[in-house]
């Protein structure tokens, strides 16, 4: 039995919806091969996925996230591998302000009273997709940090390997929440090959570890330059598949 309260608001208000959270764990060494030179993949290589509906430029965006467990400079963190979202007014400003790696995509993802259905379709691909159902409402949680990696980087123009016109550095993106209301789902998670975006290929799942229903209290956000990293050791990770960080080739 929980005391916890959900979410009150106007009925059909986007600004309530919660998110969908499914975590899975992967292999080290597949972790290790995305992450360029100075990142360090984290010792529980666990997946982060996030399907979301939430208010941007006053407006819905659906989108889905991939990050996996990683630390530079001895923090640890999610280094982001994809935003696939729905805006495209969104997409270009925030690779180039902050090197987000967002890029266009279509997600679907409701819910009907206790069941729950997300997907993610890219150029024709359904490459992440969801189905469950409430199982239980769990309690609030206490207040907790995390770190997501981004990449801020601009090769030169004068297209020579190795050159930049700004040489690539680590975003930290530093957030502080607490769970305002959670519930944890009993469903699957179904990864599926896609050459555009190869979640399933690079970062195969070993075990789904869980999935829940996600309604944060937002506290605090900071987004700072961490650091350099090496400019030559990055530059096989320079070039990515269209706006995401999964290297080409």
């Amino acid at each position: 039995m929980t005391n916890a309260t959900p979410p009150q608001g106007n009925p059909g208000d986007i600004i309530n919806w919660p998110m969908l959270k499914v975590r899975y764990r992967t292999d080290k060494d597949a972790v290790a091969a995305l992450l360029p030179p100075g990142i360090e993949p984290g010792d529980d290589a666990t997946v982060y996925l996030t399907f979301y509906n939430f208010p941007v430029l006053n407006e819905p965006e659906y989108g889905f996230v991939m990050t996996a467990s990683a630390n530079f400079d001895g923090v640890d963190g999610e280094y982001a591998l994809g935003y696939v979202i729905d805006q495209e007014d969104a997409i270009y400003t925030s690779r180039e302000h902050w090197g987000q790696p967002k890029y266009l995509g279509a997600t679907t993802y409701f819910r009907m009273l206790d069941h729950v259905e997300a997907k993610v379709v890219h150029a024709g691909y359904t490459f992440a997709q969801f189905s469950g159902n409430v199982a239980s409402t769990d309690e609030p949680g206490e207040v907790f940090e995390t770190n997501e990696w981004w990449i801020k980087v601009a090769r030169a123009v004068t297209m020579m390997p190795g050159e930049y016109d700004y040489p690539p550095h680590v975003v930290r993106v530093r957030a502080k929440y607490r769970t305002a209301f959670r519930q944890t789902l009993a469903g699957e998670l179904v990864l599926r090959e896609s050459p555009h975006d190869p979640l399933a290929q690079r970062l195969p799942m070993r075990e789904q570890l869980d999935a829940y229903l996600w309604t944060p209290e937002f506290l605090e956000r900071e987004i700072t330059v961490a650091g350099p990293l090496d400019a030559q050791a990055f530059t096989p990770f320079a070039h990515t598949i269209g706006g995401s960080r999964f290297p080409l080739g």
